[in-house]
């Protein structure tokens, strides 16, 4: 049996950097390395006792902190147990991802032929807005947030087209582990949870593609997600950027949404942004941005005439 790309050791060639990355939950952070790639694999490994195919879980599940550890795609992603703060060991896990990988150190063992279905398991979670439920997921099914408003727009997610032939389905919205479905009025969520968190499950188990990454980079649909131009902005605007990457992104995104910089006018002081997923639409939006963020800005722009004015997604 000829060994998979799996059996992964170091390349003497090259040296792994490992990168850290945040998550929508904060008990998992990311762990992305800079020349290994799982393609499609994904391995989960809730202790010690289940990680007889990947050395480097065994070793990771030794930190007392560690829960969970999940590789897939170009990642380790590790959920940790509440006794201490990512801020406080996050370092040393990667260097120690680092070390071991560069080390000659075998990630997963397990060949191609032998590889097996992940097991995946979600719960829903309501959010402010009535008509959004968010379908929280134990792994991270996506790097790019993307929104589909209709079935139009899902060329680069074969989960969201599916969702889409479902009569209840208005809107999808995808951000790391969750998914955030909007519902048409007319139903009720009481009649269709179950059906939506079952058919999502499935799907994914069987081997379908939440997101196709290369097409959601080439989509112009998607360009806000990522501030290309920040360098050539004005001051204020990548003031206010990083205000909403740091401060306000996090909450929005645990309620199913997601918020995005969309410009800032010098002139009148109006500050636009995009709501998205649970957000969009919201009822209680406009309390939020004009209690919440507009009056954020304010005090740490410390300017009193700024505006702030929402573009639904």
């Amino acid at each position: 049996m000829r060994p998979s790309l799996l059996n992964l050791q170091k390349n003497t060639n090259f040296m792994t950097n490992v990168i850290i990355k945040e998550t929508a939950n904060a008990s998992i952070l990311k762990f992305e390395l800079s020349d290994i790639n799982f393609k499609n694999a994904n391995f989960e490994y809730k202790n010690i006792d289940e990680t007889g195919n990947s050395p480097l879980a065994k070793q990771l599940f030794y930190l007392p902190f560690v829960k969970t550890v999940y590789i897939s795609g170009n990642f380790i992603a590790i959920e940790k147990f509440s006794i201490v703060e990512w801020d406080d060991v996050k370092a040393e896990v990667a260097e120690q991802i680092e070390t071991y990988i560069n080390n000659g150190g075998e990630v997963v063992t397990t060949s191609s032929e032998d590889t097996k279905k992940t097991p995946i398991s979600f719960y829903s979670e309501s959010t402010p807005n009535p008509n959004v439920m968010k379908f929280v997921a134990n792994k991270i099914l996506t790097k790019k947030t993307a929104e589909f408003k209709s079935i139009d727009d899902t060329e680069a997610s074969p989960l969201a087209k599916e969702l889409f032939k479902l009569p209840y389905v208005k809107e999808v919205f995808m951000d790391e582990n969750y998914i955030s479905v909007t519902k048409f009025n007319t139903f009720e969520w009481l009649e269709i949870t179950n059906e939506i968190r079952s058919f999502i499950k499935s799907f994914i188990e069987n081997g379908g593609v939440v997101i196709e990454e290369a097409l959601i980079n080439n989509n112009p649909k998607q360009e806000k997600q990522e501030i290309v131009n920040f360098d050539t902005l004005d001051t204020t605007s990548q003031q206010i950027i990083n205000i909403i990457e740091e401060y306000v992104k996090p909450a929005v995104q645990a309620d199913g949404g997601n918020i995005l910089f969309d410009s800032y006018n010098e002139t009148d002081k109006k500050v636009k942004v995009i709501l998205q997923g649970a957000c969009s639409g919201c009822p209680s939006s406009t309390f939020t941005l004009k209690n919440g963020i507009e009056n954020m800005l304010k005090q740490m722009l410390n300017d009193e005439a700024i505006v702030v004015e929402a573009l639904n997604g």
